[in-house]
């Protein structure tokens, strides 16, 4: 395992079982906090479960690190991490983000008989071709979600779209970032392709 995927550290997120499934897709698995660490990284994972403003408290001093690192490595952003990928969220008030892909956090509105968060699998449709994240896996694929508020973000940047009370971005993407809504690591076999793609990017 020559290639090491940093996973960033900054006490939201589980972390455990994010590194199980870069080490089951072949690389190695570092879960570190420190800024240099992740300066020094060879491609970064920022996980992340919970709110949007407590991530971006969190985050704090390395959001720096994360976005100097980005002009040079690839980024994935999981859950809350693609989330606090974008320009800002609007739970809880509004939020400014890492600002690395346009667009906003919204909450799902309320629709009678319709759960709020979104919970379970759920099927992503790719709406860009030849994504290299995407590579081999099929147009339609099944992925396990856990969310209540999701990406409004244009086509431009958008990889993959779901279907949950709208359509939403599930997967985005700018130049070397890429954000997932849905859990890879929890995905099965979808999931781990798209790790093992994530690594082959490095």
């Amino acid at each position: 395992m020559g290639t090491t995927i940093t996973i960033i550290d900054y006490g939201l997120g589980n972390l455990r079982s994010v590194m199980r499934g870069i080490e089951a897709a072949g690389a190695r698995a570092v879960i570190t906090g420190n800024a240099d660490e992740i300066a020094a990284a060879d491609g970064i994972v920022l996980p992340g479960v919970g709110a949007f403003h407590e991530g971006m408290d969190q985050l704090g001093p390395l959001r720096e690190t994360v976005c100097a690192a980005v002009k040079d490595v690839p980024l994935l952003g999981i859950c809350l991490g693609m989330q606090m990928l974008m320009d800002s969220s609007e739970e809880h008030g509004l939020h400014q983000g890492l600002g690395l892909i346009p667009g906003c956090v919204r909450r799902f509105p309320v629709v009678p008989g319709i759960k709020v968060p979104h919970m379970g699998w759920n099927t992503i449709r790719l709406t860009k071709e030849k994504s290299p994240l995407f590579a081999g896996l099929p147009r339609e694929a099944y992925v396990y979600f856990v969310h209540s508020y999701y990406a409004d973000t244009t086509p431009e940047y958008t990889l993959t779209s779901t279907e949950y009370i709208l359509p939403f971005a599930s997967a985005i993407v700018r130049d070397n970032v890429y954000g997932v809504q849905f859990h890879p690591e929890k995905s099965g076999a979808v999931g781990l392709a798209l790790l093992k793609n994530f690594i082959d990017l490095i």
